[in-house]
Formats: structure tokens, C-alpha cells, sequence
């Protein structure tokens, strides 16, 4: 899974859409662009100045760039963007509908574009474009920002990991955390006033999976302000500031986080303790929501970006997990084991053998795994990332509610690496026959390397390249990465290849679990029975992916559906070139591009093989 993942996944939990500037919690400078940025709406809507309609779609995406990037500041410094780095989000109901209006506004700047007298290069960016501003508005008509927390992010874990990507090199640096640190309770209170919001609706997210996050409320409550990771750029400072300056800001982090954010926290956690977990919906399908099985199927086609109903979803997960049953009961015949399906899995679960007692020997293992992978690449692809990546544990006061593993990308403006983020938590639920999979998904071939790949593009918009993702292309590539590795020489032992098909069956179960709960009427407890029978997988690893479909409806259904789009467009070209074939051209005509929706890859690879 790519962090919290897409530009990271922790980008996408900060609710990143399309918007437009308000005046509300702006800086001056941001106030003062206000009028030049209506300007150029104004410019490019009227069509004044641009003399060929390729200049005006550019005109339009450097100016929602440039939008995304001030109203979204927290992605401006994932992204190295100047300027933004001393504020925060504007949650407010307010903000939210003016950024709703303003998306309206802007896919109607959008079509009156020609698409006709659009230039080759320029169509794809125009396609992608348009469908991902008419997506944010067909948004609209589901109240998704009523739901700002839950066990996988929100501002319980989102201040803490955004302070810690901050520069600290330069007395301006300290001077943008020290401001963030002192409205960091506006945004904690602002997300209670959308909590409450959501409760009065009965919109919120299903009680069973919230009873892990009062706590990780707590687990950023510390006696001594300097414990706490909001204020780690605080314990030691660059030799450019002078001890004064020192004592000043380390003064000013301190009072903020007892005077301001302590106190937020403490009234968040009683709020989640005695008003939201104890009046939380119970059900855990978006169903059961007013309009729900539309919000479900929205959500279903924008993250696999096709059109296939949760029924056909369903069936083929059904199809999937069949065919990938069949292949492990090969494996456990091919290894001599003496024993059924339940028996294997029950001995991989439980052996000893299995599993590391030091946190060091298993992040030692995935980091040496990671270096035999890099070695193979070549033999897969003609373009590879110049950006390095390294492996770390998730932190402690994350990783009981977090997944298996993340990526999140890094930024060379940033002077920021790329890192694979691996679960240490509960050691005996992370078991050695799973690790090249995963490492070969969140690392490399898979997030590291396609990401990575995507954000080093010189030739294309910086909207495309820093901005937009595609769920169903990023996370299937991931997944089919996963299946790359017996052509780079792991899953040699049968426990391992078990181990590929595992995570293989595991994408495969959430086409069945993720339609199943979110439109067919199952029960959290149906979803993870299947998922046990179906998966070795422990079931710690099982509840807890489980309790992420639900906070996450549709967003696991991209993974399988983006993988066998990949396979089959391989298969095609292959069977189309014959001894033409060339893998390396394949890999990188499919990645050339960043992430797009599966039917425009398909029709680039078809484009691909007729030009070959």
C-alpha cells in the first residue's frame, strides 16, 4: 500500500480536491494573489491572449496547480511547494462549501475547451483532466468530510507525521513550524465541529473501528511537551541559529503544545470517548447510509475507474479466489506437507520458524531483500528512478492499527528519500514466508519505482506529475510487481511462493469483502470468516485490513482490478509481437505516461503494439 500513499496515502486522508482560494485562514500573500488568480480564470474562460486552445488548458492547470497548492498547504510541503509551509487546511463548513462551488466553477472553465483543436500531447493531459474535476464534483453528493477520522489518519496522526516532513535547516523553517504549532488547535477543533456534524446525520464511521483511535488520541498526550514527536525538530537545531534563538523557539513549541494543542487533544479524546464512539453508526456497509449504495458505487468506479456494478465486481473476486485456491493447494502438494488447506495455513500461522523475536532482525531481512530486488531490475526495465528509497519501521504510536506495510514517496526538492514503512508491531503476526512480496510491492519494482518514475517526469504538467493519482494503475502495478518475482529469483521455497499467492488471494478476498459488506449486506464477522479461510494470513493482519475496507469503502477494489489489467495488456502484446516482445519496453510504455485510468493504458499499449 502506497502512504499513506498516493501522492501518499496520508495526502489523500488530507482530503486533497480541487479548489479555489478563500479568504478565510490565508496568509497575506495568499490574500493578495487572490485577485491575480480570478484574473486568470477570467483570462482563460474569456479565451483573451492564448492563441491555440493547448495554451489555454495549460494556462488552466498551472492555475489549479497553483489553487491546490494554497488551499491545500500541507500538500504543498509534501511536494517541496515554497511559501505555504506556516499553514494549515481551512476545515471549516464554510471553506469546505466555497471549495465545493469553486470546483463547479472550474470544470465549467474546463469545458469550454476545444477539445478538437487540442494537440496530441495535449489530449491526454485534457482527458485526465476533465475526468478528474467531474469526478471531485460528482463527489459533492456524498458527505465524505463529515467523516474526518477514523483508525487509519486524521489529526491524531496526521499533525505528528506533516511537522516531521517539514524542513528544519534554516531560522524560516522553525518560524513555519512554530506557526503551524500554534493553529494546530483550530484544526483539532475543526475537526471535532465536522465529527459533531456527522453524528447529528448519523454519518460516521462504523463504532468497531474506532475503538482503537481515543487511544491514539492519548498517544500523543505527553507529560513532558518535548516527548512528543510534534516538537522533535525542537530537541537539537542547526549551527545557523544562535542560542537565543534557540531558547526563543524551543520556548514558543513548548507553550504552543501546552497552551494550544494538549488541550485540543484532551477535549478530542473525551469527545470521541463519551459523545462519538457510544452514538457511532453500528452497521458497517456504506449502505446502511442515507444514499449509500450510490456513494458505494461512486466510490467503486473512481477507484477502479471503470464501470463494473458490485455485483460484477463481486462475481469476479469470487472467480479470482478460486483460480488462486486451486494454485495453493498445488503448492502445499508440490512441498510434501501431510496435511488439508487448513492445516498448512494453521502450520504457518503458528510455526516458530516463522517468525523473528527482535524488530532489528526483521527490518534487517526486509532491508536485505530490498537490496537483492535492486540488483534484477535491470533485466526489467529500460528506465529506472534516480531517486533512493530506504526502509523504516512505522511508528509506535501508529503501528497497532496500522496495515502490514505503506510506502510513502519522497520528494529530491525536498532532499527527501523514498521510504518502505514496515509493521514491528506484534512480531508474531509477521511472519518471514510474506516479506518478499510485500517489499517487492511497497519498494521496489512496485510503489517505489513507479512513483518514483512518475514524479521524475520532465515532460509533463506538474499537475499530472505531483497531483494526480490513479488508485486502480498505482496499486495494481504493486500488485502485479508482486508477480515479477520469480522472474527475479525469490520465491524459491515453497513457503514463500505460498506467500505470493497469499497476498495475491488477499487483493482477490477484497473484491468479495469490500463489494460484500459495502453493498451486498455482509456482516463484518461474514468478511473476515472468508477472509480466513481463504488466506494464511493471521487473523490480527485479517481484522485489521478488514476494519480498513470498511473506513475505506472501494478503495481496496483498485489493487486485483488494476493487476489483471496489467496481465491481460501483457498477454496481448506478447501474444501480438510474438519474438518482437521486449519486457523492458513493455515495463516502461506502461509506465511512461505516470498514473492514468486502465482504459486509457489499454488503448496506449494497443497504440504501442500497432506502432511496433
Amino acid at each position: 500500500m502506497s502512504t499513506l500513499f498516493n501522492i501518499s496515502k496520508m495526502v489523500q486522508r488530507l482530503g486533497l480536491l480541487v479548489g479555489i482560494l478563500l479568504l478565510t485562514a490565508m496568509s497575506a500573500q495568499s490574500i493578495a494573489a487572490l485577485s491575480d488568480y480570478q484574473a486568470r480564470l477570467d483570462l482563460v474562460t474569456e479565451e483573451n491572449g492564448y492563441a491555440r486552445q493547448d495554451e489555454r488548458l495549460a494556462a488552466l492547470m498551472d492555475l489549479v496547480y497553483d489553487y491546490q497548492m494554497t488551499q491545500y498547504p500541507e500538500a504543498a510541503t509534501w511536494l517541496g511547494y515554497a511559501g505555504q509551509n506556516d499553514r494549515w487546511t481551512d476545515y471549516s463548513p464554510e471553506a469546505i462549501e466555497q471549495r465545493n462551488r469553486d470546483s463547479r466553477t472550474l470544470l465549467k472553465a474546463v469545458e469550454t475547451i476545444s477539445v478538437d483543436s487540442l494537440g496530441e500531447s495535449a489530449i491526454l493531459d485534457f482527458q485526465l483532466f476533465h475526468k478528474d474535476l467531474s469526478a471531485n464534483v460528482a463527489a459533492q453528493a456524498f458527505p465524505d468530510e463529515l467523516m474526518p477520522i477514523n483508525q487509519m489518519g486524521g489529526v491524531q496522526q496526521d499533525l505528528a507525521q506533516m511537522i516531521s516532513l517539514m524542513p528544519s535547516r534554516k531560522l524560516t523553517d522553525y518560524r513555519d513550524i512554530i506557526a503551524r504549532l500554534e493553529s494546530a488547535d483550530s484544526l483539532i477543533m475543526q475537526t471535532i465541529v465536522l465529527m459533531k456534524q456527522g453524528l447529528e446525520a448519523g454519518i460516521t464511521p462504523p463504532a468497531i473501528t474506532l475503538r482503537d483511535v481515543p487511544g491514539q488520541v492519548a498517544n500523543q498526550l505527553f507529560d513532558d511537551p518535548m516527548d512528543s514527536p510534534l516538537l522533535g525538530a525542537f530537541v537539537s537545531f542547526p549551527d545557523s541559529i544562535s542560542p537565543d534563538q534557540q531558547k526563543q523557539l524551543k520556548a514558543r513549541a513548548i507553550a504552543a503544545y501546552q497552551n494550544g494543542i494538549a488541550p485540543a487533544y484532551k477535549k478530542l479524546q473525551r469527545f470521541l470517548e463519551t459523545d462519538y464512539l457510544p452514538n457511532a453508526v453500528q452497521a458497517v456497509g456504506l449502505s446502511n447510509l442515507a444514499n449509500g449504495q450510490a456513494w458505494y458505487a461512486h466510490r467503486a468506479a473512481r477507484s477502479t475507474t471503470t464501470d463494473l456494478t458490485a455485483e460484477q465486481i463481486h462475481a469476479l473476486g469470487l472467480r479470482e479466489v478460486a483460480r488462486i485456491r486451486a494454485a495453493m493447494e498445488q503448492v502445499i502438494s508440490d512441498s510434501g506437507f501431510e496435511g488439508d488447506f487448513d492445516a498448512f495455513t494453521e502450520f504457518l500461522r503458528r510455526d516458530p520458524q516463522f517468525y523473528f523475536t527482535n524488530k532489528e532482525d526483521l527490518m534487517r531481512e526486509y532491508r536485505d531483500i530490498a537490496k537483492r530486488a535492486d540488483a534484477e531490475l535491470p533485466a526489467l526495465f529500460g528506465v529506472l528512478p534516480r531517486l533512493p528509497y530506504g526502509v523504516k519501521m512505522i511508528p509506535s504510536y501508529a503501528e497497532k492499527s496500522q496495515t502490514t506495510a505503506y510506502y510513502q514517496s519522497g520528494a529530491q526538492s525536498m532532499g527527501r528519500a523514498g521510504i518502505f514503512f514496515a509493521n514491528t508491531y506484534a512480531l508474531d503476526t509477521r511472519p518471514k514466508w510474506e516479506m518478499e512480496a510485500l517489499t517487492l510491492h511497497e519498494a521496489m519494482p512496485g510503489h517505489h519505482l513507479q512513483i518514483s518514475l512518475a514524479k521524475e517526469q520532465t515532460n509533463v504538467h506538474p499537475w499530472r506529475r505531483d497531483l494526480y493519482r490513479i488508485t486502480a494503475f498505482v496499486e495494481g502495478w504493486g500488485l502485479y510487481s508482486e508477480s515479477l518475482g520469480e522472474e527475479m529469483g525469490f520465491y524459491k521455497d515453497p513457503y514463500s511462493k505460498f506467500g505470493q499467492l497469499t497476498y495475491e488471494m488477499w487483493r482477490a478476498v477484497r473484491l468479495v469483502v469490500d463489494t460484500g459488506m459495502h453493498s451486498l449486506g455482509w456482516s463484518r464477522q461474514r468478511a473476515i470468516d472468508f477472509f480466513i479461510a481463504n488466506s494464511a494470513k493471521s487473523e490480527h493482519d485479517i481484522t485489521v485490513e478488514i476494519d480498513r475496507y470498511i473506513v475505506w469503502p472501494g478503495q481496496a477494489l483498485a489493487y486485483k482490478m488494476g493487476e489483471l489489467k496489467i496481465k491481460e495488456l501483457r498477454q496481448y502484446a506478447s501474444q501480438e509481437l510474438g519474438e518482437d516482445f521486449d519486457i523492458r519496453s513493455f515495463h516502461d510504455r506502461v509506465l511512461e505516461a505516470g498514473p492514468i485510468p486502465l482504459d486509457i493504458l489499454e488503448q496506449r499499449i494497443k497504440d504501442w503494439v500497432a506502432g511496433q
